[in-house]
């Protein structure tokens, strides 16, 4: 009778087995950028500043590995796993830390890697995973050069300008890990033949959820009851006297695309008046399923709203959108909801129209730069209900995008195209909402 095979491993080391590599060559990449070339040969594994493998989901609460192990696991896996025609792939995310073990779903952070980690080393890829982002020395930095796929999220962006592109010589494929890709200089990526592509509708829900949770905050006036409540204080007054009903009032949605439909199908039962302006105008059953109207000058829009919501994507036309004179075409005591990007405001604009009283609230997730530095005049200025961009990062959100890049990952090493609606660039052309 054959004896298993055994293998003598330190009691905290999981056994690693070697896998074939399922790389199917170039001549399979149909879409990707034809500057690709084999990973150069490594000396050795790097070590230094990469956050090692996790155990495996089911499996989290139960093992507690030493780091020292855990980075001796890792320099097994990639010595074991990492083939001569496997890919480089880097994914920048935010760290979890002390909450990485808390939720067994929390793929979204360095230390959940997507959950794809596993995978990608089963198949011969090499997986690089930082939060390390900034500047020449960053661990993302020294990967520039011979990574094969960027893989980056909003929440904590990795800024790929021209000149990184540039740098890259051996990058194909950049794939936004949820959605929106301003972040990335998409007229360099379509100029060095880069594929960009995202996750469409991973979190959509999630974000105009939060869109309508803002809304409430702001018109009832929620922060300085809870703020009273913390501090021991009780003053009916001094919330009360600027809090508001939503029925009635009349909601702005300034793009509607899937976002802006959630948020207005959202908004129907509160009994409002909706309005919303985009350069496509909604399917008329589905605009009068909503009862939402139509307003193609955006300037005739602004001043009928009490509430204004923020709903369309970072482009070069929309940088800078809501500056001091579109401000002031607003009704005075407008609130805003701006959970689409914060470049789209004028940062100092909207710090006074808010310290002087004209916009009554501000409220969102997103910052320009991410993430904002300490002396960010938004964090001072008054009646504002901002967080760090977390909206589309729910716990649901991060399965979905997970799973989407999942999905284009094994389709890019397949040499298959993408769902149409994933690509922001292909074969050197821009998805229609970024031009």
């Amino acid at each position: 009778e054959q004896k298993p095979k055994q293998t003598t491993l330190h009691p905290t080391h999981r056994q690693v087995e070697q896998h074939p590599s399922t790389h199917t060559g170039s001549a399979h990449r149909s879409w990707t950028h034809s500057r690709f070339r084999p990973p150069a040969p490594r000396d050795g594994v790097e070590a230094s500043f990469i956050y090692p493998s996790r155990p495996p989901l089911h499996s989290r609460r139960a093992h507690s590995f030493p780091r020292h192990c855990l980075l001796l696991r890792r320099d097994i896996s990639m010595a074991a796993h990492m083939s001569a025609g496997g890919k480089k792939i880097v994914g920048v995310f935010y760290q979890a830390g002390e909450y990485a073990d808390k939720n067994p779903d929390f793929v979204g952070c360095v230390e959940g890697a997507l959950g794809i980690r596993d995978w990608l080393e089963s198949n011969g890829h090499h997986y690089i995973v930082t939060d390390d982002k900034e500047g020449l020395n960053s661990e993302l930095e020294k990967h520039i050069e011979d990574m094969h796929v960027l893989i980056t999220t909003p929440f904590h962006p990795a800024y790929v300008t021209a000149e990184r592109i540039k740098k890259a010589k051996n990058l194909e494929l950049v794939l936004t890990a949820g959605i929106g890709s301003d972040h990335i200089d998409l007229l360099a990526a379509a100029a060095a033949g880069l594929t960009v592509a995202e996750v469409t509708g991973s979190n959509t829900v999630s974000v105009a959820e939060d869109q309508l949770m803002r809304i409430l905050i702001l018109l009832r006036n929620f922060l300085p009851g809870y703020q009273q409540v913390v501090k021991g204080e009780w003053n009916v007054a001094g919330i009360a006297h600027r809090a508001y009903d939503l029925e009635g009032k009349t909601v702005g949605t300034v793009g509607a695309g899937r976002i802006g439909r959630l948020l207005l199908q959202r908004l129907k039962p509160f009994n409002c008046n909706m309005l919303y302006h985009d350069r496509i105008r909604i399917n008329p059953e589905l605009e009068k399923e909503i009862g939402a109207k139509f307003e193609e000058d955006l300037d005739v829009m602004l001043p009928k709203c009490d509430v204004i919501v923020i709903n369309t994507p970072l482009t070069e036309k929309t940088r800078g959108m809501f500056n001091k004179e579109k401000i002031a075409k607003m009704k005075k005591g407008v609130i805003i909801v701006n959970n689409a990007r914060g470049a789209i405001m004028d940062t100092q604009a909207v710090a006074d129209a808010c310290s002087n009283g004209y916009i009554a609230g501000y409220g969102g997730d997103v910052w320009f730069p991410q993430p904002a530095p300490k002396d960010h005049p938004w964090r001072y200025m008054p009646n504002h209900a901002m967080t760090p961009h977390t909206s589309g990062t729910t716990i649901d959100a991060q399965l979905r995008y997970a799973s989407g890049v999942k999905d284009m990952l094994d389709r890019y090493f397949k040499g298959e195209d993408f769902p149409v609606e994933n690509y922001i660039v292909k074969e050197g052309e821009l998805a229609s909402q970024y031009k």
